[in-house]
């Protein structure tokens, strides 16, 4: 007994349903369009100009740094993408909570002080077959260059120069340190830069006392210009009036040389007129004495033997008035 469809039944053999029969063509068709849309997809890939190309063929690495479409051979080249850009990473804090790692960033001074110190490593990569093969984690092997190096610097000096004045040189001194051993490992990888970010006491108090000894230094700072200052305005002021003075002593010193070069002359051609002629020499020299002390009076002199009169202005002398 055999049930139909529609639910009565029927007492002869039962039929068979009609199924389609599938054949193996198209499927095998279907599998080989996705073969060939795998295998374009596959044999191309983008470059952008600030990535390296690592090209992998049977385990030997080759780079393509140039941008833009390229081919490669399907299931066969392995293709890794290395970014050509400046990165970096944070030592002693974290940068997307801002929150302080004391396991990096507090250290000890040459003066026996702690400070804690946060930095910021920049980097880039300059060989990337090197970077991807030479090491297994070569911005690991850089952190832990800086760590090591940072703590080595940090304890060269006192806690004064690492919070205030010697940041400049502490960074140089690190990267210079960092750079060398770099070049000595050959990971692939170039220090570009490294940054003090913040330098401070680990406590409230050792902070305050550090601001107010900045604050100090500041204030002396400010004294010491203000002192320089005055000293620059004075001291050519002074100069100046130095100078000034030297050159009249010089002057005057010039005159009374000159003026007693031509009294020594004058009197030296007295004197040889006065070997040849004494008598009319001490006469004129009396005459010129008198005219220059008197010179408002007149003296008459009559030569007794000739009856000549000399006239000399020597009236007061005489008592003479006029």
């Amino acid at each position: 007994m055999n049930f139909r469809d529609d639910g009565t039944y029927s007492s002869g053999p039962a039929r068979k349903p009609n199924v389609p029969k599938l054949t193996a063509k198209p499927v095998l068709l279907i599998v080989l369009a996705v073969l060939l849309v795998l295998l374009i997809l596959d044999s191309f890939y983008t470059l952008k100009e600030d990535q390296y190309a690592v090209i992998t063929t049977f385990g030997k690495p080759t780079t393509v740094s140039t941008s833009g479409l390229k081919f490669k051979v399907p299931f066969v080249q392995k293709v890794t993408k290395v970014s050509k850009t400046i990165q970096g990473f944070p030592l002693g804090y974290r940068m997307d909570s801002n929150v302080s790692v004391d396991d990096e960033s507090l250290m000890i001074t040459y003066d026996y002080n702690f400070v804690n110190v946060d930095f910021y490593v920049e980097y880039r990569v300059t060989d990337p077959i090197k970077y991807l093969y030479s090491s297994q984690e070569p911005v690991g092997i850089l952190k832990m260059l800086c760590q090591s190096y940072i703590r080595d610097t940090i304890g060269l000096y006192n806690v004064d120069s690492v919070i205030t004045t010697g940041k400049s040189e502490i960074q140089a001194a690190i990267k210079e340190k960092v750079i060398e051993r770099l070049d000595r490992e050959d990971i692939g990888l170039q220090l570009t830069n490294i940054t003090i970010q913040d330098a401070e006491p680990p406590t409230t108090e050792v902070q305050r006392a550090f601001t107010a000894v900045e604050t100090a230094k500041q204030s002396a700072d400010t004294t010491v210009n203000n002192a320089r200052k005055y000293a620059n305005e004075v001291i050519p002021a002074a100069a100046a009036d130095a100078d000034q003075i030297i050159k009249s002593a010089e002057a005057y010193k010039e005159s009374k040389i000159n003026e007693a070069t031509g009294q020594a002359a004058r009197f030296a051609e007295l004197f040889a007129e006065y070997e040849k002629y004494p008598l009319i020499t001490k006469q004129r020299l009396f005459y010129e004495a008198m005219e220059s002390i008197l010179p408002e009076m007149k003296l008459y002199i009559i030569d007794a033997d000739t009856g000549v009169s000399t006239a000399l202005p020597l009236d007061s002398f005489a008592n003479i008035e006029r």
